[in-house]
């Protein structure tokens, strides 16, 4: 009987160790989305191993939901790719139990165009994409009211939707996509234009300072954010990542990557 004790002992003693290693403190998980971000999120992950001994492990998602839900399931320890607003529309609806640990960049929203080279070419009736999803959908929607194209309701807040649309005076036909799938609508026929976050419209090619035909400006509202958990926000390796991401080098690497698309939020 002793020995059996004594065994279980080493054993819980063991597992002990291992989950208090040092090794496990050094190493963090981070969801992204994929795309230009994975080059930026490569030069994080030098400057946190040479400055913090930190091992980071970045996962790449092509969603905007699995990222939150790796998140709280603490699959991962922090994640970089929303907008505060889609932060709180998603906290509201989810239910998710998160913080900002940092802003990290504006992505400006931008129109697009295989079509036309002006905003005043754009024919009445004509065909414009948008994204399906509630946050990326409002932001889209206010950015053509701030064009004159459309008229929302007063006080609409950051998430209106085509229901909120009071004046449409050149008539366009608005469809909405799977926000992936929007870069490949600007090769449709009858697609005129297409609004595009700019993680997927870098993807294509495309720039919104060169090749947009309007976008935000640097008072948007929609800044992203490193998050993580409230129950893990002060931790020190999450703090290590937060010191990392906010490195000279990695906005060096944002302009380079984004060519003047990411404006600098901390």
């Amino acid at each position: 009987m002793k020995k059996v004790i004594f065994s279980a002992l080493i054993a819980t003693s063991a597992l002990f160790l291992s989950a208090c290693s040092p090794d496990e403190d050094n190493k963090v998980k981070v969801a992204i989305n994929t795309g230009p971000d994975e080059a930026i999120w490569q030069v994080v992950q030098k400057v946190a191993k040479d400055k913090y001994n930190l091992d980071l492990d970045v996962i790449s998602f092509n969603d905007y939901v699995l990222p939150n839900e790796a998140l709280r399931n603490k699959d991962v320890d922090a994640n970089a790719f929303q907008s505060l607003p889609y932060l709180e529309d998603q906290t509201k609806e989810r239910g998710y139990k998160f913080a900002i640990v940092s802003k990290t960049f504006i992505f400006p929203i931008a129109a697009y165009s295989h079509k036309i080279k002006n905003i005043n070419e754009l024919q009445n009736g004509a065909t414009i994409t948008l994204s399906n999803e509630a946050t990326t959908l409002g932001r889209s929607l206010l950015l053509l009211q701030a064009q004159g194209l459309i008229k929302l309701k007063d006080d609409v807040g950051y998430l209106p939707t085509t229901l909120d649309i009071t004046a449409n005076p050149k008539n366009l036909k608005l469809v909405e996509v799977d926000t992936p799938q929007l870069t490949r609508t600007l090769d449709d026929p009858n697609v005129s234009l297409s609004i595009i976050n700019t993680n997927f419209s870098a993807q294509a090619g495309l720039s919104a300072v060169r090749d947009g035909l309007f976008m935000e400006d640097k008072a948007s509202p929609y800044v992203n954010a490193l998050v993580a958990r409230e129950d893990n926000k002060d931790s020190e390796k999450v703090q290590k990542l937060k010191e990392a991401f906010q490195s000279q080098q990695v906005a060096d690497k944002a302009q380079e990557v984004y060519k003047g698309d990411a404006i600098k939020a901390w």
